[in-house]
């Protein structure tokens, strides 16, 4: 049965990458909080199982599914395993994203290859085995967690602006791939947000990021789960190949 509300994900089956903290946890919160029954994804099994024991404490429905994105093989084997036991696949959010700031001095081949193999190879190989589910039913939701630093730039980052910069075309070709089998591919452009990965901020720096963004604070994690939502929900069913920036006006202040 569909949701009555456009808002609401009841009966839908999601998969949610990077799931064991920061923004892929409370995307998988909102998910679940919608209605969904949410597939916590990581490469460490504790933690997923953590977290989807954390979302069953609230009453709601979601089980762990820890496989390491940038593997291949282990990723064919959960969407085999998923295809057995659920014959769908409504929602896939891939947020997982690896990250090393340093100079270009610094960033070996193998780092960039890394960070390429698990920010963007992962989210080619993985929306694929999405979209076989998908396409079977000619339905899905599919976001991608990308950055604004994608867009923007910047200094002492380029293997991971590499990634979300490619990681954002890969969205829109995806979009022109499933559009006409009733698939939608979309993106969630975050800003500075306090997560854990952010905790090395120095003082200097974050009072930059509070003067440039028009709110004139950080994200709090708990705010992206609403663009996620509505991303995965009927209410964005005619939203295809969108980047939904989420960073406080951050990108628009000069």
């Amino acid at each position: 049965m569909p949701p009555t509300s456009p808002f609401l994900l009841t009966d839908r089956i999601a998969l949610v990458t990077g799931a064991s903290r920061g923004l892929g946890l409370e995307i998988a919160l909102g998910l679940a909080r919608a209605g969904a029954h949410v597939l916590v994804n990581s490469r460490s099994a504790e933690r997923t199982a953590a977290v989807a024991a954390r979302i069953a404490g609230e009453g709601l429905s979601a089980e762990a599914v820890p496989f390491d994105v940038a593997d291949e093989k282990d990723g064919q084997i959960a969407f085999d395993e998923i295809g057995r036991r659920f014959g769908r696949l409504d929602i896939f959010v891939h947020n997982v994203g690896m990250r090393f700031r340093a100079p270009l001095d610094r960033i070996s081949t193998p780092d960039f290859s890394r960070m390429l193999a698990v920010d963007l190879t992962s989210a080619f190989t993985l929306t694929k085995l999405a979209g076989k589910l998908m396409v079977a039913r000619g339905y899905g939701r599919i976001v991608f967690v990308t950055s604004i630093s994608g867009v923007l730039g910047g200094r002492n980052d380029a293997a991971y602006i590499a990634a979300k910069s490619g990681l954002t075309g890969l969205m829109r070709a995806f979009a022109c791939e499933f559009g006409a089998a009733g698939i939608t591919c979309n993106a969630i452009a975050p800003g500075p947000f306090a997560t854990e990965s952010n905790a090395d901020i120095t003082a200097e720096r974050l009072e930059r990021v509070h003067q440039r963004v028009a709110l004139g604070r950080r994200g709090e994690p708990p705010e992206i789960a609403g663009p996620a939502v509505f991303l995965a929900s009927e209410a964005a069913s005619y939203v295809n190949g969108h980047i939904l920036t989420v960073d406080g006006g951050y990108s628009v202040t000069s």
